[in-house]
């Protein structure tokens, strides 16, 4: 089947009735798999000095070539503002949304588009200059909000201001680097985002220590990657693919030891690395798929501290995104 070429809102339920498996043949015809990313989101998906993408997002994507191709240098990257990202999904100019998307019931079921599964469990909050001396977000009565058009976070801040009969004016931009500048250069008071943005984004500030997150978070922000509908192995691909990496950090297989878990007479980890089990092939993928991704990406948590942890600049706890078995809520459906 070619490749569709620019599909409009309204064509959106045609293709989401389209059969079968087109997607991944697609990708393998063209030789690279495309990722919608964000314009440049700290941690999460942007280029370095070199060009060369980086990030949390960016590696499920490497994950996913990886997958395929065993190369995870194979996936091309094609940067969206907020309120571009789901119709470039919708028009068939990405093969697979990676990029801070929260999960809601109006998207899923009006656009023709499937959430595959959370990678990021977030929630919305504000940052303000510590000189205002504010200590919750209803000290923000009257105040200037930035905030980024075509995202949730415009609606939830409108939802939590109506609720507690809170007055504000909103200024909206079509990125979030937009966002950010007016901030940053005075043009509102506060600027609501995904707390993990947040913290991201106030690195970028010209002096990121005179500014603070509230403590409050006013929203559930589940954030993962996205798919068409009417493909439903590459929906599977995509999903298995995430859990894939959970499970690997849950069996202790990193990038490390993968190949030596291969030997390993834990029936769990043979059936993950695919030494008693085919689950790859019934994907449309070969049988080391998992080990294909370990390899060259790691699991979850080398991907999360690398980019977003411990190891990384940003220095984010993990949260709600550490382990089902450690008191997070990440966690992977068997692979049995």
């Amino acid at each position: 089947m070619a490749a569709t070429a620019t599909i409009a809102l309204g064509c959106a339920s045609a293709l989401a009735q389209a059969p079968g498996s087109a997607t991944l043949q697609r990708i393998k015809e063209r030789g690279h798999i495309m990722c919608g990313a964000s314009q440049g989101v700290p941690g999460f998906s942007q280029p370095d000095n070199a060009g060369v993408w980086r990030g949390f997002d960016t590696d499920f994507c490497r994950a996913l070539a990886a997958a395929i191709f065993d190369d995870p240098d194979k996936a091309r990257y094609s940067p969206l503002a907020s309120k571009d990202r789901l119709i470039a999904l919708q028009g068939g100019n990405i093969d697979v949304l990676s990029r801070t998307t929260t999960w809601s019931i109006s998207r899923e079921l009006n656009q023709g588009l499937a959430f595959t599964a959370i990678n990021y469990y977030d929630g919305q909050g504000f940052l303000v200059r510590k000189a205002a001396n504010l200590k919750s977000v209803r000290d923000l009565s009257g105040a200037t909000i930035c905030v980024s058009q075509g995202t949730t976070n415009e609606l939830n801040l409108a939802d939590y201001f109506r609720t507690h009969g809170l007055t504000y004016q909103v200024v909206t931009f079509g990125s979030l680097d937009e966002v950010a500048k007016a901030y940053d250069n005075g043009r509102c008071d506060a600027y609501t985002t995904d707390m993990s943005q947040l913290a991201t984004n106030r690195l970028l500030l010209k002096n990121p220590d005179e500014h603070m997150v509230l403590p409050e978070i006013i929203s559930k922000e589940p954030l993962g990657p996205w798919v068409r509908k009417g493909d439903p192995q590459w929906f599977d691909i995509v999903r298995w693919t995430l859990f894939a990496l959970i499970a690997a950090e849950e069996l202790g297989v990193t990038q490390a030891n993968v190949m030596e878990m291969t030997r390993s007479q834990n029936p769990e980890i043979k059936r993950l690395l695919g030494v008693d089990a085919a689950f790859g092939e019934q994907l449309g993928l070969t049988r080391d798929w998992v080990v294909r991704i370990v390899r060259h990406v790691g699991n979850y948590g080398e991907s999360f501290d690398r980019n977003l942890g411990a190891g990384s600049r940003i220095g984010l706890p993990r949260g709600a995104n550490q382990l089902w078995t450690r008191g997070g809520l990440q966690y992977s459906p068997p692979f049995r």
